[in-house]
């Protein structure tokens, strides 16, 4: 933590681990998931975009090796001695058979000397015991970070949202990756419908309770053709403004453990298919009204952290 961030950021965590400037590329392997293909759903989370949130990330038409090049091509010129960590954003990337997933996890980490990591974006309900346990021997070669949806830890918004995931079943996916060593990020969301700033905090203290290193922050991006869009419209539901969200982010910072790293403080999404609201695509801005209230009221990652009562 510094005088001007009251909380660890990944930017500081990555300096002091690699002594370098880390820069993630995202790149999309065109995978589902179940609650997609009709396994335990249709039709994806209501929030979802089309890509499967992976909007920021390669062009699935291109091959992996294509993609991690353009994007590359663009990080080196802005960051020429960058190392780099691929990032498998899109829909769930361990929902595939074990020999898929091998194929695809080592043809990345050879495509450059200068990668020093994998984070992996999947759902708890997307492991099987073998796929656990090739991922301990795989971290054993090269770190991996698992990133995992959570959103809320609240099960009415969750089924509202068609998340089709228990809290239970999240529970027991972090347990399963932590017995191996596996780094843990979690996202979740601010502003889901008809949810109060309890169910905010809650899910914070839900996450302290967890063995977790990670936390990405979201706020509700409704986006075109979403099934929360057209919810939206027929039955409107609070979006929350900037000030909202920074007052809300900056009380959970204050109520989270403060070993956990802060990998992200605000959505990314492509301008035009965010309908509503507009303000988090200024993403600098977001982040600089967290900071300025944090230092206003001086406050520091873990100030409110309180050892939880529901232990798992």
């Amino acid at each position: 933590m510094t005088e001007e961030k009251h909380y660890n950021t990944l930017t500081e965590y990555y300096k002091n681990k690699y002594h370098a400037k880390v820069a993630k590329i995202a790149l999309n392997a065109n995978f589902t998931c179940p609650n997609r293909d009709g396994t335990k759903g249709t039709g994806g989370c209501s929030y979802c975009s089309r890509l499967g949130s992976g909007d920021t990330g390669g062009n699935p038409l291109h091959s992996i090796k294509e993609q991690y090049k353009e994007i590359k091509e663009k990080l080196t010129s802005k960051w020429p001695d960058a190392l780099f960590i691929p990032y498998l954003q899109a829909y769930s990337n361990t929902y595939a058979p074990l020999h898929t997933l091998k194929r695809l996890y080592e043809e990345i980490i050879t495509l450059d000397p200068k990668i020093v990591g994998l984070a992996i974006a999947t759902r708890p309900d997307c492991f099987t015991e073998e796929i656990y346990d090739y991922l301990y021997e795989f971290n054993q070669k090269i770190p991996i970070t698992i990133e995992l949806g959570l959103q809320t830890s609240n099960e009415e918004t969750a089924s509202r949202i068609n998340r089709c995931c228990s809290n239970e079943e999240f529970i027991c996916c972090v347990k399963n990756l932590r017995k191996r060593q596996i780094e843990v990020v979690v996202h979740i969301m601010n502003g889901l419908p008809n949810e109060t700033q309890k169910d905010m905090l809650n899910t914070i203290d839900f996450l302290n309770s967890l063995d977790i290193q990670g936390i990405k922050f979201h706020s509700l991006l409704l986006l075109r053709d979403t099934l929360l869009y057209e919810e939206y419209q027929e039955n409107p539901f609070p979006i929350l403004s900037l000030e909202e969200y920074t007052q809300i982010v900056v009380k959970q910072i204050a109520r989270l453990k403060s070993s956990i790293i802060i990998h992200r403080l605000a959505a990314d999404g492509i301008n035009e298919d965010v309908l509503l609201p507009k303000w988090p695509m200024k993403k600098l801005v977001v982040m600089n009204e967290i900071d300025k209230l944090m230092r206003k009221l001086n406050l520091y990652q873990g100030d409110d952290f309180k050892e939880s009562t529901h232990h798992h």
